[in-house]
């Protein structure tokens, strides 16, 4: 599957916590990354310097969807999902109790 034209969703919903040329400290979920042309497309795609994470993203149908508002909605549930709560554990997962 290739990438949507226009779409930009993988860099905007997630977040990244690698540093990322232009945003050292990565970024937050919602911001598109600096890195976004205005034609939603990648300027370091394919280059040394593109985070793991972003490179580790490919287009599928299950991500993508039909539509950029459903990847973007399937991205940030996702981001919600797995966001670290308070004591490290991400959302909807309890703690392991120590035996």
């Amino acid at each position: 599957m290739n990438c949507r034209d226009r779409c930009g969703a993988c860099c905007i919903a997630p977040s990244i916590t690698s540093p990322i040329p232009g945003m050292p400290d990565g970024k937050p979920a919602g911001v598109p990354c600096i890195q976004l042309d205005a034609d939603y497309r990648c300027r370091i795609f394919g280059q040394p310097q593109r985070p793991a994470f972003c490179a580790g993203l490919q287009p599928a149908a299950d991500m993508c969807g039909d539509t950029r508002e459903q990847a973007m909605l399937w991205i940030t549930t996702l981001e919600h999902a797995t966001r670290p709560q308070a004591g490290g554990q991400p959302a909807g997962q309890a703690a392991c109790p120590d035996n």
